[in-house]
């Protein structure tokens, strides 16, 4: 793969106008295409399986018309001070707005506020619920402007009106998060290579690398159901890999020049070491963020699907497009005026890096430094003990938006259930008197403790299958919800002996709750998954038993303590101020998950690129701990720099008002900090300076088994040095710099 690549790296740079044309009309054409669509996100879970999604799909077949597949919205009331909407004005008025719901185009029914008792006590709260025909990826735009009219009209009539349920548009979002990212990324760049040319170049081709991967995305909107939250994983993270992937291949290539090589051999020789590195990272974060379509949940899939592709564009760009800019960039990427004397100095070799010292502390005291870490990643993790997990709802929506006025309305007026009924479906096709069935679990459900309120039950024209409303008293995402579901699904069997009839409990809230469930349990399994496929990378790589245990370890050290950290933020409200967040609530249930497949890719990111160069230096002769040493002062900047780039992009989506996106980015941000700077550049020296040559020990067997992928680019350096002998060296650069195009 070395050779391939360094041949790969030296043609990009010959043919740089041919490489850069083809990417622009790439580029154009993903655009166009992406302007030419008009596809749809959903936030819709569905899994195949569960009794949720089983009852949906009975409905569907034998109760048509409750449409229980449907987007689903609700429109609010609230009286002006003073008032209620009792009065004989603001029922006409609501009566008006409610016929008007009635004849949007793609809605199925709209339930009455005073037909269907929907009115608050005090008669100063009301609702509407509407229900469409279609799920909410397939509501059309005359739906969504039906709905925001009678919202508009229902203000100028005097009313409060807010609007929730899955089918309400999100208005869109601002760019901040990524605005900061990139500046702070160009900030450290900027430090790391004191050229604007050298820090120019990975935030361009990262740019032009996620534009082309958000286009897609955009463009298979139009062919699959994807979840909203994709785009933004893919940008933040496709940008995040990209600036890194970059920045490991220019900082190798200004190495190479510095040895004396020509611009477009140090291109091949970036490409065919460095190259080869970015492509196992980027293959680690592409299998990993693949591997989420295992779980079985199509929404999850193609978060992790965009997320993958993202990635995978930006390892293409690295390998294409960049030795293609370096071309343009020639020699002239070696003019630094922005360095500082002590960093011209580190490069003389008059002083040593602050990498290198602290490689030489962290080996001298390996013991402490072990304990204090683990210890300390240790104290972190403790809160993850007490993980709750849910899918977000409207009390997760921006302060101030519709979505979230409505459900605080709500819950106001009627308590914090009416935000999350339970559909119970009594499937009496086997019952010897279907509406003795129904009433039998109608009486059950009303004695239960966290019922709030129970509606009759509503037969399809058959008479055999039941429709039974039930109000909970907790919120959707409490813990007494998800025990009230459970218990109304263990008197299922009773009911089952007594009448023949199945009883199964559905609706957003039941789907939440068995997606969150199956979440969770798909969490150990899939983390198993991934550390074992981390294990056997790294085997690969590093011919080694003791190292691929190490990373592996460290990895689940960093997942630990960043959920740790996720609940005392947005669980129990730790710095909740600090961080924007207005009320705690259970995680996100997508978040681990995702954690586990990006924090793996990145963890592998950092191993390689630090610890390939410690095992290079070790194979040519060096010491145990002087091959430590060897490995922070040739990776120990770049790696830093690497990791408070990312942490940078993924900090900047703590600015976002979503709760799901401000969660994934302190969960990225925090996972990074913990790997990279604890893990990676602490517990790892320490562990190999204990291990000593140990760390890179390997069975004989073991060692004719495996295949020699050969990362480093070892062999490519064995046959470069032999064409050298052969041809004679490499001439040396001349004093001046002479210009490339």
């Amino acid at each position: 793969m070395a050779t391939f690549l360094y041949r790969l790296g030296r043609l990009a740079f010959r043919r740089r106008r041919l490489f850069l044309a083809v990417w622009i009309v790439v580029l154009a054409a993903v655009g166009i295409g992406a302007g030419s669509v008009s596809g749809t996100t959903t936030d819709d879970f569905t899994l195949p399986g569960t009794q949720s999604q089983r009852a949906i799909d009975l409905l569907g077949k034998e109760f048509p018309q409750a449409s229980a597949g449907g987007a689903t919205a609700r429109i609010v009331f609230e009286a002006p001070g003073g008032q209620k909407l009792t009065s004989t004005a603001n029922r006409a008025k609501i009566g008006t707005l409610v016929g008007e719901l009635k004849a949007a185009p793609q809605v199925a029914n709209v339930s009455e506020p005073f037909a269907s008792g929907l009115v608050s006590k005090d008669g100063t709260i009301a609702y509407a619920q509407i229900t469409y025909q279609v799920p909410k990826a397939h509501l059309t735009d005359a739906a969504h402007n039906a709905l925001e009219k009678v919202a508009k009209a229902g203000e100028s009539a005097g009313l409060h009106v807010s609007m929730g349920g899955n089918a309400v548009q999100e208005k869109a979002k601002s760019k901040a998060a990524e605005l900061i990212g990139l500046a702070v990324a160009a900030l450290v760049l900027v430090i790391t290579f004191g050229s604007l040319i050298a820090a120019g170049l990975p935030l361009v081709t990262a740019v032009f690398g996620v534009v082309a991967a958000i286009l897609c995305i955009t463009i298979a909107t139009s062919f699959v159901d994807m979840a909203s939250a994709s785009s933004t994983l893919a940008l933040m993270l496709g940008l995040a890999v990209a600036i890194d992937y970059a920045l490991f291949i220019v900082s190798r290539y200004r190495s190479e020049i510095r040895e004396g090589h020509q611009p477009e051999e140090a291109a091949g020789r970036a490409l065919g070491t460095a190259g080869s590195a970015v492509v196992f990272a980027g293959l680690t974060v592409i299998i990993a963020l693949a591997g989420l379509s295992v779980i079985g949940i199509k929404m999850l899939t193609s978060m992790g699907l965009a997320a993958a592709f993202a990635v995978a564009v930006a390892v293409v760009i690295a390998l294409t497009l960049l030795p293609a800019v370096l071309g343009f960039a020639g020699l002239r990427i070696m003019k630094g005026r922005l360095t500082t004397k002590r960093h011209r100095a580190e490069e003389r070799g008059e002083r040593e890096a602050m990498g290198v010292r602290w490689g030489r502390f962290v080996t001298r005291n390996p013991v402490k430094m072990l304990v204090v870490s683990v210890l300390g990643l240790g104290v972190l993790a403790l809160p993850a003990t007490s993980l709750r997990l849910t899918l977000p709802d409207d009390s997760m929506a921006s302060p101030g938006s519709t979505q979230r006025i409505a459900y605080d309305t709500l819950s106001k007026g009627f308590g914090p259930g009416f935000n999350g009924p339970l559909t119970v479906v009594v499937d009496a096709r086997n019952s010897a008197d279907p509406k003795a069935a129904a009433q039998v679990a109608y009486t059950m459900l009303g004695k239960l403790d966290g019922v709030a309120a129970v509606r009759p039950a509503a037969f399809n024209q058959s008479g055999h299958v039941a429709l039974i409303g039930a109000i909970p008293k907790g919120s959707p995402t409490s813990e007494a919800t998800k025990d009230l579901v459970h218990t109304i699904r263990e008197h299922s069997t009773r009911l089952k002996k007594d009448t023949g009839a199945d009883l199964m409990v559905t609706g957003t809230t039941a789907i939440n709750i068995d997606v969150s469930q199956k979440l969770g349990d798909a969490m150990v399994p899939y983390l198993a998954i991934v550390v074992g496929l981390a294990l056997i990378l790294l085997l690969l790589v590093f011919r080694s038993v003791l190292v691929p245990l190490k990373a592996a370890l460290g990895f689940l050290l960093s997942v630990v303590a960043t959920l740790g950290v996720l609940v005392s933020v947005f669980q129990w409200g730790w710095l909740k101020d600090v961080f924007g967040i207005d009320q705690t609530a259970p995680i996100v249930s997508v978040l681990p998950i995702l954690l586990i497949g990006v924090v793996f890719g990145l963890a592998m990111d950092y191993e390689v690129f630090l610890v390939t160069r410690m095992r290079e230096e070790y194979v040519h002769g060096a010491e145990p701990v002087e091959a430590i040493v060897a490995g922070f002062r040739h990776g120990a900047r770049v790696v830093t720099a690497a990791a408070v780039i990312m942490i940078s992009v993924f900090a900047g989506f703590l600015l976002d008002d979503v709760a799901l996106v401000k969660s994934i980015g302190l969960g990225l941000a925090s996972a990074v900090l913990f790997d990279a700077f604890v893990v990676r550049m602490t517990i790892v020296p320490a562990v190999m300076a204990l291990v000593g040559r140990r760390a890179w020990a390997l069975p004989k067997w073991l060692d004719r088994v495996l295949p020699d992928v050969d990362v480093e680019g070892e062999k490519l350096r064995h046959i470069l040095a032999a064409r050298e002998a052969s041809d004679g060296a490499a001439e040396p650069l001349a004093a001046t710099p002479t210009h490339q195009s």
